[in-house]
């Protein structure tokens, strides 16, 4: 088996056959949709009792070797690295000994990685029964953004069973127990690995009863003296600052520690809040809330999501990250 993208269990495969195995079978990929036969042209059955680290040169050796060892014709092995350096344009081997050039040492190791992802991806041979996954999120990243993609997962991939975990929405909380987190902060996370999925801007926000009743708003100081929602989450300063207002943050009124909520109260006409557009999504879709101005500004903060060391190297949390990634790109 693969262990860390860099060591394969192989049997009697010198230097050179593993450095043509790995480069020729890239070409699979470019020349034939059929993973299930990625380097199987090339490579002989591997021996799963002997691991070996991938070289990144190769030592003075001859096509012929390479060919006798990978089962092929010296023609074959000749044809097939003439063929892979025309896809990709560069000179992978050394004509004189078969060394790899500096670019052959770069693309090794990019198909390494390649086939490392190729491992984590459930065979046959993988263990029956279907794969479990446990998410932390916070409440309104789940009901506003997670919720309404989350079918086309399912959909993609029926064999996995998530179980969602609300997690507590302040800043840089974690949920010990979930496979993957989604937190909410500034992105400063030691303890963990993690990826940024969505940034935001953020605007003051009402309902349209609220709005017609103490407007009209066209300056940002006619908020002065209005009821301010507040949260830890998204606190006011970041656009009184963005306005040149040298307001004081509110300390007085209701306070909550989920947008979601706030912007329950914001509809319900208890005053403005400060909410992020991406998050206020269902309220402003649905017309339970309004915009009080045009301009919006950056957050500090951004939804990231997280996970500790190995976490990745299961199928089912590889592939929910690179979904939810690409979903919310």
């Amino acid at each position: 088996m693969v262990t860390g993208g860099v060591a394969l269990a192989v049997g009697s495969l010198n230097l050179i056959s593993i450095a043509f195995a790995v480069l020729l079978g890239a070409t699979v990929l470019v020349t034939i949709p059929v993973y299930q036969r990625l380097g199987s042209e090339f490579m002989p059955p591997l021996d799963e009792g002997v691991t070996l680290d991938m070289p990144v040169t190769v030592p003075r050796a001859s096509v012929t070797q390479a060919a006798e060892e990978l089962f092929v014709t010296p023609s074959a092995v000749s044809h097939r690295v003439k063929q892979l350096e025309q896809i990709i344009g560069t000179k992978l081997f050394g004509r004189a000994d078969f060394s790899l050039t500096t670019e052959g040492i770069e693309y090794l190791a990019h198909v390494r990685e390649g086939l490392a992802s190729l491992q984590r991806f459930p065979s046959a041979g993988a263990a029956p029964g279907r794969r479990k996954l446990r998410v932390a999120v916070t409440p309104t990243f789940a009901r506003s953004v997670l919720m309404p993609r989350l079918k086309h997962f399912f959909e993609a991939y029926p064999e996995i069973d998530i179980t969602l975990q609300v997690s507590i929405p302040l800043l840089d909380v974690v949920a010990e127990d979930a496979d993957l987190t989604v937190r909410f902060g500034s992105g400063r996370y030691a303890d963990v690995e993690h990826t940024c999925l969505i940034k935001d801007e953020v605007t003051p926000m009402a309902s349209p009863t609220w709005v017609r009743e103490n407007g009209p708003f066209n300056a940002p100081e006619d908020l002065e003296g209005l009821p301010l929602l507040r949260s830890p989450l998204e606190p006011w300063r970041t656009w009184f600052a963005a306005h040149d207002l040298d307001w004081p943050e509110p300390v007085e009124g209701s306070s909550f520690n989920d947008v979601g909520l706030m912007c329950d109260a914001a509809a319900q006409g208890l005053g403005v809040g400060l909410v992020r557009l991406k998050l206020a999504a269902p309220w402003l879709e649905s017309g339970q809330l309004v915009r009080l101005y045009e301009r919006s500004v950056p957050s500090p903060h951004a939804h990231y999501l997280c996970w500790r060391a190995g976490t990745m190297e299961r199928w089912e949390c590889a592939t929910f990250a690179e979904w939810l990634k690409s979903a919310l790109a």
